[in-house]
């Protein structure tokens, strides 16, 4: 949902607030075997994940892991680090290792930035990660709060393209100015005395109304090296109609290019969206979905 400080200007860099969801989520299955075998969508991925994970903790890589489902690649949803932390929760469990969440981050170098992904596969939920200071090794979680049951979420989908990622990612943050101290100041004030308490008291108007403009912020920070506050114009154009019809919390997931907004109640979500299907049909590139929170982390069953 947004950083706090992409510059460090109050002496820790990024920080982040990000919430997890049901709908979009890896699912997969180990199980031993007498050759290495990976079948599924993002099979190449989950490759490289399996090999620095098994030469890391010096165990075998002759493994049959059948990916159900998995997050896409590159648009924002974090499918990264989630694809990590799955492949290594599961061999965590399979060779009895004894690891924590944090000892696979680690392994996989993933938090580099946002500590989002790390924070909701340990507990779900809305969390807030504390950014990276001179010794941190993964972002610390400062908050963490569950998600009333009747939010719901809007993800808007542009097939055409993927956020920046791997070295285009790290270049932009190069090329990116000073984010302004002033700027960073007054989103953290708004997270901590408006953003969170309006969670803690089901106020989703409130809430909206911080991450609406936090993404802003962020969003005309990014707009030189994503060319503009939405990698998407076609998204750029659902999330103004969406918010016209009441939805709150609008903004770009990570680089994009999706979109997200939230709205109270599961039939007012579905109507939504069935209304931006029409609405945007002539666009066969948009897709929109109805997601939920989900209040819990990843999830390892041993049979």
């Amino acid at each position: 949902m947004g950083f706090i400080d992409l510059s460090g200007s109050l002496g820790r860099h990024f920080g982040s607030i990000g919430v997890a969801l049901n709908e979009e989520a890896i699912r997969l299955t180990v199980v031993g075997s007498d050759r290495r075998s990976i079948s599924g969508p993002s099979a190449v991925r989950a490759a490289k994940c399996l090999t620095t994970l098994c030469e890391a903790f010096k165990v075998p890589d002759t493994l049959a892991i059948d990916i159900e489902s998995a997050i896409p690649e590159h648009v924002g949803l974090g499918s990264g680090t989630q694809m990590s932390l799955a492949i290594g929760a599961a061999l965590n469990a399979f060779y009895d290792l004894g690891l924590s969440v944090r000892d696979i981050a680690r392994v996989m170098v993933r938090g580099l930035r946002s500590g989002i992904g790390i924070g909701v596969f340990e507990q779900g939920g809305l969390v807030v990660d504390g950014g990276r200071g001179e010794h941190t090794v993964t972002p610390p979680l400062l908050a963490r709060m569950a998600i009333p049951e009747a939010w719901r979420f809007i993800l808007v989908f542009d097939r055409r393209g993927q956020g920046l990622h791997g070295l285009q990612e790290i270049q932009a943050f190069q090329d990116l100015p000073a984010f302004p101290r002033r700027e960073a100041e007054q989103l953290s004030y708004l997270l901590l005395m408006q953003a969170l308490p309006a969670l803690a008291e089901n106020d989703i108007a409130r809430f909206g109304e911080v991450i609406t403009r936090l993404q802003r912020s962020v969003g005309e920070h990014f707009a030189a090296v994503q060319g503009g506050i939405y990698t998407s114009p076609e998204v750029a154009a659902a999330m103004q109609w969406l918010a016209e019809q009441g939805a709150v919390a609008v903004g770009q997931t990570s680089w994009g290019p999706t979109g997200f907004c939230m709205v109270n109640g599961v039939e007012r979500a579905a109507v939504l969206v069935e209304q931006a299907r029409h609405r945007f049909a002539a666009d066969a590139m948009l897709t929109f979905v109805c997601a939920s929170a989900r209040n819990s982390g990843g999830l390892v069953v041993v049979e």
